[in-house]
């Protein structure tokens, strides 16, 4: 289904928003906007519908500057918005998700409804949640886990990972943590991750297995800075089948000791 990212008020069934107090971590305090909407496509009980559920944690810390820097990204990220506050934004993703919803499928619905096999194609969700955790020295970690069904053999489910300094609020990419040129060297490293944890020794054995089918290794923008590792994250298809799920690898500081910038 086609997104869209515009602040277009509906009619929904539920109707529920509000932040909460959230969380500390990493020395940065976070509060929670939540947003709930359910639209139906059609009139009486047993109509499809489309449910969002957001709870999503925005930086609040006192400092003005570092906590815009972390809630743009996120917003950015989430619902390419930015500037708007954490409550606006996810207000107007579940307003303009389920406005689209409706628009979209409600002329396909009226000639499926009379098949109750095809009741399912339309039942759609999207949800958000997120949470945070302390990460390698002023370093917070934001993960977001994301479930979405829209039609089709199966939903999706995500989970997304940035890593903001707490003192600046500035998201940390690879290149700010690794050496310039640091790609086929870490490319090799998870590499031979990836093959140690499926127990194979050859890159034709993973194929086998239907990892890298068609993608060669990469370093994922999807990672966590923990304290004793770096933790990447592949969702489903980036690497592997649905079936295979998520992948995450993990990478020890001192086997990435040679990439680091000092």
């Amino acid at each position: 289904m086609k997104k869209i990212f515009t602040g277009i008020i509906v009619a929904a069934v539920v109707l529920t928003a509000g932040c909460s107090k959230g969380e500390n971590s990493g020395g940065m305090s976070f509060e929670k906007a939540q947003s709930e909407r359910e639209v139906a496509l059609a009139g009486g009980n047993d109509a499809p519908s489309c449910k969002v559920m957001l709870e999503v944690l925005y930086a609040k810390s006192g400092n003005a500057e570092a906590d815009k820097a972390v809630n743009n990204a996120i917003e950015d990220r989430l619902f390419a918005m930015q500037n708007l506050t954490m409550q606006q934004a996810v207000d107007s993703f579940a307003n303009s998700y389920t406005a689209d919803y409706k628009q979209s499928l409600t002329p396909l619905y009226e000639v499926d409804k009379a098949d109750p096999e095809k009741h399912a194609w339309y039942e759609y969700h999207y949800t958000i949640t997120t949470k945070t955790q302390p990460g390698k020295d002023n370093v917070v970690v934001y993960v977001v886990e994301t479930d979405c069904y829209e039609g089709g053999a199966h939903g999706i489910q995500q989970q997304l990972v940035m890593n903001f300094n707490t003192t600046t609020g500035e998201q940390l990419k690879l290149a700010n943590i690794f050496v310039p040129g640091y790609e086929r060297r870490l490319s090799d490293l998870l590499l031979e991750k990836l093959m140690d944890q499926l127990d194979v020794k050859t890159l034709d054995e993973l194929k086998q297995k239907d990892y890298l089918y068609a993608v060669d290794m990469f370093p994922t923008e999807n990672f966590m800075l923990g304290e004793d590792e770096l933790t990447f994250i592949y969702n489903t298809y980036e690497i592997a089948p649905y079936s295979a799920g998520r992948t995450e690898l993990k990478l020890k500081w001192d086997e990435v000791e040679d990439l680091l910038k000092r």
